[in-house]
């Protein structure tokens, strides 16, 4: 896959549940391969930004897994963890707002509240459980990205808070959108 193939709002697929994998075949290693390079793809395309993370349901797959990568400040680390069927099983910590981007969501980001720390269990592509506690930007991209799977965009938490959006600019800085102009009414965004 190449990041073509990430759907991007309004896409309808974004907003639906995606379902609980069964069986780790062959195939469901496939989509995580997939999706790993989908992202990196993306990566590869922008100066600025380092692709986190991706859900299945942005390359058009209803299931309910998750890539997340390993380092993300070493963008010549391009390892993943793979977390399937993730849920969080506890929200702890404080509530803080932050910046958030999506590659469903092009060239919008959002300043988003979330828990600064949360427990997630999932199964690793072995099928195997995997149990963790995250804390910080992690807890953040877990968040952002079991919404995804409940089918919730970032921006479905900042769509009444006209301070909270924000577009990227050619060299790499947060520039406030105009709520009114730019956010409200761009039927892109929902």
């Amino acid at each position: 896959m190449i990041k073509d193939d990430i759907i991007v709002l309004p896409h309808i697929h974004l907003r639906e549940r995606s379902k609980k994998v069964g069986i780790i075949s062959k195939e469901i290693k496939q989509l995580v391969a997939d999706m790993q390079a989908a992202t990196l793809d993306w990566e590869d395309s922008r100066k600025h930004e380092v692709g986190v993370a991706l859900a299945a349901i942005q390359v058009d797959k209803p299931l309910r897994i998750v890539v997340i990568r390993n380092n993300f400040d070493n963008k010549n680390d391009r390892d993943f963890k793979v977390f399937i069927n993730p849920e969080i099983t506890k929200y702890e910590g404080v509530v803080e707002e932050d910046y958030e981007g999506c590659l469903s969501v092009k060239n919008v980001y959002g300043k988003v509240p979330r828990n600064t720390k949360v427990r997630v269990k999932a199964l690793d592509i072995d099928g195997k459980e995997i149990r963790l506690t995250a804390e910080g930007f992690l807890a953040r991209v877990f968040q952002h990205e079991i919404d995804h799977t409940n089918g919730a965009v970032f921006v479905d938490h900042i769509k009444d808070n006209p301070e909270a959006f924000f577009v990227l600019d050619e060299e790499g800085r947060l520039i406030k959108l105009d709520y009114e102009n730019d956010v409200r009414n761009n039927p892109i965004l929902w």
